[in-house]
């Protein structure tokens, strides 16, 4: 039996929609609870132009594919789902020059922090 799709609700086609109603992201995978930084994050961050808000995104979307290797990826993937802590790391900087940004999210969801390897 074949079923014709349902009319969208009114006021959500996309012609309604403004763009910051419009989500093309992945879900959120876990909260980031109370989200601070290291002051040597914030300046590395300010330095290269990088966005917190960006960076967070990736961290809480699962888009741990280039920093991280498959053990700590799939770690990272099993605490997402099981209340441990996840950890991302991101290059900021270049192929050449790398500069690493860490997020850790703790355990019970309560922290998540962007900071420095050196600041570990």
């Amino acid at each position: 039996m074949k079923t014709e799709p349902l009319p969208p609700m009114p006021g959500t086609t996309l012609e309604h929609l403004r763009p910051d109603q419009i989500c093309d992201e992945p879900p959120a995978l876990f909260s980031l609870g109370n989200v601070v930084a290291t002051p040597a994050a914030l300046a590395v961050i300010q330095k290269h132009g990088a966005s917190i808000p960006h960076l967070l995104t990736r961290h809480q979307t699962g888009d741990w594919q280039d920093e991280l290797c498959t053990n700590d990826r799939n770690a990272n993937w099993r605490a997402a789902f099981s209340g441990e802590r996840v950890l991302s790391a991101f290059n900021i900087g270049t192929a050449d020059q790398p500069v690493k940004i860490w997020i850790i999210t703790e355990w019970d969801r309560s922290y998540t922090t962007v900071l420095t390897p050196a600041c570990y």
